[in-house]
C-alpha cells in the first residue's frame, strides 16, 4: 500500500526475521512490564489484570484481527476489541477494579472505533482492495457503512456521559464536564451524518480528522472534569 511503502519492512530495512524478532522481544516486555502492576489482584493466580488485558489484546490483534482483514470486514468489530482494551487496560491498572466503570471506558472506545475504521477504510478504499484487504462493511462505498458510522456514533456519545447520568463508581463527570463531552460527540456525529448525507471520499476524510481529534480530547475533558471542576 502506498501508505504504508516507507516503512522499514517494505523498504528492505529490516528482514521479515528481524521484525518478527523485534516484535516477540517488545511484546514480552511489554506483557513482563504489565504483569507487575498490581499483581496482588491477578486472574486465577496466574497473571495480574493488567498483563492479562494486555496479553489478550495482543493476541486479538496479531492471530484475529490480523489475518480476518483478507477475508471479511468482521475485522472491523474483531478489531475493535484490543483496539478499546488500552483504555479499559489503564483504569484497571490505575484502581485495580475491573467493573462497570473500566466497561464504560472500554464501550465508548469500542463504539469510537466504528466510525473511525469505516472512515479510513472509505479513503484508502482503492489502496485497501489492491493490497487484498476486505475493510468495507457492505462491500462498497455507499449508505450502508455511512449508517452504521452514524448509529455507534450515537451509541458512544450517549456512553460517553453515563458516569454523569448513572453516577458510576469510580468514574464521575460534573455537569458541566457532561456537557463539553455530549456536545464533543454530538459534534462528531454531526460528522458521521455528514458522510451519510455525501458519501464521498471529502466527508470520509473529514470524519477520519475528527475521529483522530475526538478521542483524546474526550479523555482529557474527563481528566480535567475530575482534578479541576469536581
Amino acid at each position: 500500500m502506498e501508505r504504508t511503502a516507507i516503512r522499514p519492512l517494505p523498504m528492505g530495512n529490516l528482514s521479515v526475521m528481524q521484525a518478527f524478532l523485534f516484535s516477540v522481544l517488545t511484546g514480552a516486555l511489554g506483557i513482563y512490564a504489565l504483569n507487575h502492576i498490581n499483581p496482588q489482584g491477578s486472574f486465577f493466580g496466574l497473571m495480574s489484570k493488567p498483563g492479562a488485558f494486555g496479553l489478550l489484546a495482543m493476541g486479538l490483534y496479531v492471530l484475529a484481527y490480523t489475518p480476518l482483514k483478507r477475508v471479511s470486514p468482521f475485522a472491523i468489530t474483531v478489531g475493535a476489541v484490543p483496539g478499546a482494551i488500552p483504555f479499559l487496560l489503564g483504569f484497571v491498572a490505575a484502581t485495580d477494579d475491573f467493573g462497570i466503570a473500566a466497561g464504560t471506558l472500554f464501550a465508548i472506545q469500542f463504539f469510537w472505533q466504528y466510525p473511525h475504521f469505516i472512515a479510513i477504510a472509505w479513503v484508502q478504499d482503492t489502496e485497501y482492495k489492491k493490497a487484498g484487504f476486505k475493510m468495507m462493511i457492505g462491500g462498497e462505498k455507499g449508505k450502508y457503512s455511512a449508517i452504521i458510522a452514524v448509529i455507534t456514533s450515537v451509541f458512544m456519545t450517549f456512553i460517553s456521559i453515563a458516569p454523569f447520568l448513572w453516577e458510576i463508581p469510580l468514574l464521575s463527570l460534573s455537569v458541566y464536564g457532561a456537557i463539553i463531552v455530549f456536545l464533543l460527540g454530538f459534534w462528531f456525529t454531526f460528522k458521521a451524518v455528514k458522510l451519510h448525507q455525501g458519501c464521498d471520499d471529502v466527508t470520509a476524510k473529514t470524519l477520519m480528522l475528527s475521529s483522530f481529534a475526538y478521542l483524546p480530547l474526550m479523555q482529557i475533558i474527563y481528566v480535567l472534569d475530575k482534578y479541576l471542576i469536581q
